[in-house]
C-alpha cells in the first residue's frame, strides 16, 4: 500500500487515524516492532509483519483513543 497510515499485515488490514492519535504510546509498548511514535509523537508503522497476529491485534486494542482500526480478511472491523 502506498498509504503510510494503512497496511495489510497477515490477514488483517490496519489503519492509523493520525487525527485521533494523542501519543499515549500504548501500541508501542505492546508491540514495538510494529509501531513507533514519529517525530511529531504520532503512531507510525515500523515492521508490523514481524509481530504475530494476536499480539498485533492486542497492540491495536491498547489504543485508548481508538486511533487504530483493524479489519479481518472478510472486511469485518474487529478493532475497535
Amino acid at each position: 500500500m502506498d498509504d503510510p497510515t494503512a497496511r495489510q499485515v497477515h490477514d488483517l488490514r490496519i489503519a492509523i487515524d493520525v487525527t485521533l492519535c494523542v501519543s499515549f504510546g500504548d501500541c508501542v509498548d505492546a508491540a514495538p516492532d510494529a509501531f513507533q511514535l514519529d517525530g511529531d509523537g504520532i503512531c507510525a508503522f515500523v515492521e508490523p509483519e514481524r509481530v504475530d497476529r494476536p499480539r498485533l491485534i492486542s497492540a491495536c486494542e491498547a489504543c485508548p483513543v481508538d486511533a487504530l482500526t483493524v479489519w479481518d480478511a472478510d472486511g469485518r472491523q474487529i478493532v475497535p
